[in-house]
């Protein structure tokens, strides 16, 4: 079973064209936000009954214990992909919380709007590019 990436289960989806003047955020925004988050949160469940049932399919009590190894080593990596999956599900749900809210596309850091690109690029993004980046720094730098 090929292995996918979960930004790739994000499918096609049409750029938002802002009106000259448009108010960041209006509802048109959210609703396309929220589409594009309801559409990736479907693909992925998608991808894990595909994972279910592949491993109900695949599974064989292989005599050959390096067989039997290579298909744990293969399961286990698709669990673990699964895993991160459902960590990103969850993480879709609370963003749509937010849009329902009416509390998304702002930076909890320093509360300035985080972009319509950045928010296309990534829809779970709760930071603006600036106070990530700089998380990021901290974190390499305690973590390193």
């Amino acid at each position: 079973m090929p292995k996918m990436n979960p930004d790739s289960l994000m499918k096609d989806f049409t750029p938002y064209v802002a009106k000259e003047g448009e108010e960041y955020m209006n509802e048109k925004q959210l609703a396309h936000f929220k589409s594009i988050l309801l559409n990736w949160k479907q693909n992925l469940m998608e991808e894990v009954d595909r994972t279910v049932h592949h491993l109900k399919e695949e599974a064989v009590n292989y005599a050959d214990p390096n067989d039997r190894a290579s298909q744990e080593e293969e399961f286990s990596l698709e669990l673990r992909a699964r895993d991160r999956e459902r960590k990103l599900v969850k993480k879709i749900s609370q963003t749509v919380e937010l849009i329902d809210a009416d509390d998304y596309g702002y930076c909890e850091e320093c509360g300035i709007e985080i972009g319509i690109r950045r928010l296309e690029a990534r829809p779970t993004a709760t930071m603006c590019i600036d106070c990530k980046t700089l998380a990021e720094i901290k974190e390499r730098q305690i973590g390193g």
